[in-house]
């Protein structure tokens, strides 16, 4: 390949990777401020009986809440509920380490993203952004990681954590199984639309194909998360199963998901501040 081909060949990626690190910079707060919120989040709670926080670092066990609650159920005796997905990594640990920087202040730019190695195939952009939003938009080499949520309610799955409730449960007993992944450009990657299929399966509703290959889960107790709980205390209590390594999955797949779906999802969540707090953080035994 002559030197003017192998430029043209490349400039696709480059372009990719300055719009990918522009994005991941842009507007970012400072550590500064991202210490505010984790200060404002340990004087909201403080003396408050607030349950073990998520996310987490699933690479360290140490936390000294002293708030406990049963484990839920194995998730094949729960009701899948609900299927959703951050962009970036809430969780650190693992294969998803690399700090995507503090962002906005709003749970975007921010989260970790996966620290391995992907060809210049799988980098390649596909020619439009990906679940769009006014937020952000996926594209081929970033992070996603998919909370699938289960019940111990009687329900069906649909739109939002709301759907994990029911008339006859005010309180059930929450688990969120979750699956890190990287998006390819790769047509023989994980189709997410297989991975998010739900089944009913003797009497319950399950997702069959959840990766089995991906390491042992952490298993830790916590709470809901998202952005808007950077200053506040969660007050809901969920068993999480966290993978720590990573799949590749095909973001063609994504984005046909993002068209329609049973859960109502056409773009990809904002990430809450990792709880570091130990106060906020039940051991991991």
């Amino acid at each position: 390949m002559n030197k003017k081909n192998y430029l043209l060949a490349i400039m696709p990626l480059a372009l990719s990777l300055t719009v990918q690190a522009k994005s991941t910079h842009l507007n970012a707060i400072s550590d500064e401020l991202v210490a505010t919120q984790r200060t404002e989040l340990a004087q909201n709670t403080k003396n408050k009986g607030f349950g073990p926080q998520s996310p987490r670092d699933i690479d360290s066990v140490a936390g000294t809440n002293t708030i406990h609650f049963g484990a839920a159920p194995a998730y094949n005796h729960m009701n899948l509920c609900n299927i959703h997905f951050h962009k970036n990594a809430e969780h650190k640990g693992g294969q998803f380490t690399k700090y995507a920087g503090n962002g906005d202040g709003h749970g975007y730019q921010t989260g970790y993203l996966y620290s391995g190695e992907l060809t210049a195939q799988q980098r390649k952009p596909l020619p439009s952004a990906v679940c769009p939003s006014t937020h952000n938009s996926l594209q081929s080499g970033d992070t996603i990681e998919v909370h699938y949520v289960h019940s111990s309610a009687q329900v069906k799955p649909g739109a939002t954590l709301g759907a994990c409730l029911s008339e006859s449960i005010k309180n059930p007993q929450l688990r969120v199984e979750t699956q890190v992944y990287v998006l390819v450009n790769d047509d023989n990657a994980l189709n997410f639309n297989k991975l998010s299929a739900v089944n009913e399966n003797n009497g319950k509703y399950q997702v069959l194909n959840i990766p089995k290959n991906t390491g042992k889960p952490v298993v830790y107790s916590g709470s809901t998360t998202g952005p808007s709980y950077n200053e506040a205390g969660s007050p809901l209590q969920v068993t999480w199963s966290v993978r720590p390594e990573v799949a590749k999955v095909n973001i063609a797949s994504v984005a046909k998901w993002c068209e329609g779906n049973e859960f109502k999802e056409d773009h990809a969540h904002g990430v809450r501040n990792l709880v570091t707090n130990p106060e906020l953080l039940s051991p991991i035994k």
